[in-house]
């Protein structure tokens, strides 16, 4: 049975990643995650004031048939190194992430149903729906935090290319969602419903299939992944 691939969409402090990380921590290695923020191109040519002025909230930031290429792969039951991308530095880094095939993909990111060659690879396609309020706040704690960043840099960030651009690309892309989750992770009811349809979709990856043989991919299920 081939992998079944969630996409979790929204905007930028949505909760996309805490619904993500709950469900990789509920079912371990069953659950293999591609972030799409990994897939920003790069930028060598670039210096680091100038990777600053970029616009990272527009599709064309991302090199997304490279992301495409990785989840046909891993649907053929093939094992990628996903780039990694370092946002202290605007760029993507030397390193790679080892993903091994397994039964659930959870892919996210904030453009991931604006673009059609992506979402069509989607079985399920869910829309973390948060006010714009909490979600900057969310974003200025994280990145200061985590990413280094001023509060004037965020601030200048978020009015000139940040909110913008949900307007234009994310907040319309709701519309091919087959399922709104207001607030992500942290909804217990709708992380219920999402859990109920993994298991459903791992019992019958378990279910032996003709002659007895099991049903699957050709890997094992797992990834290397934190």
């Amino acid at each position: 049975m081939k992998p079944m691939i969630i996409g979790i969409a929204g905007g930028t402090g949505s909760g996309k990643t805490t619904l993500t990380r709950r469900l990789k921590q509920r079912f371990g290695s069953a659950v293999s995650v591609i972030s799409h923020d990994n897939y920003y191109k790069r930028h060598d040519e670039l210096s680091y004031e100038q990777r600053c002025r970029l616009n990272y909230d527009h599709p064309d930031a991302f090199e997304t048939d490279l992301l495409v290429e990785h989840l046909a792969a891993l649907r053929r039951g093939e094992a990628i190194d996903c780039p990694v991308y370092d946002f202290t530095r605007h760029n993507r880094s030397d390193e790679t992430l080892h993903i091994a095939p397994s039964p659930v993909i959870l892919v996210e990111g904030i453009l991931i149903f604006a673009e059609p060659k992506l979402r069509d690879l989607m079985d399920i396609k869910i829309f973390v729906d948060t006010d714009a309020d909490v979600r900057i706040l969310r974003r200025v704690v994280r990145d200061v935090k985590k990413r280094g960043r001023s509060l004037e840099s965020i601030v200048s960030q978020y009015l000139a290319t940040v909110k913008p651009m949900h307007e234009q690309f994310v907040e319309p892309s709701k519309r091919y969602a087959d399922l709104i989750v207001p607030e992500g992770g942290r909804n217990p009811v709708a992380l219920d419903l999402i859990e109920r349809r993994v298991e459903h979709h791992l019992a019958r990856c378990r279910r032996p299939g003709p002659g007895g043989a099991r049903r699957g991919g050709k890997g094992r299920p797992g990834t290397r992944q934190p």
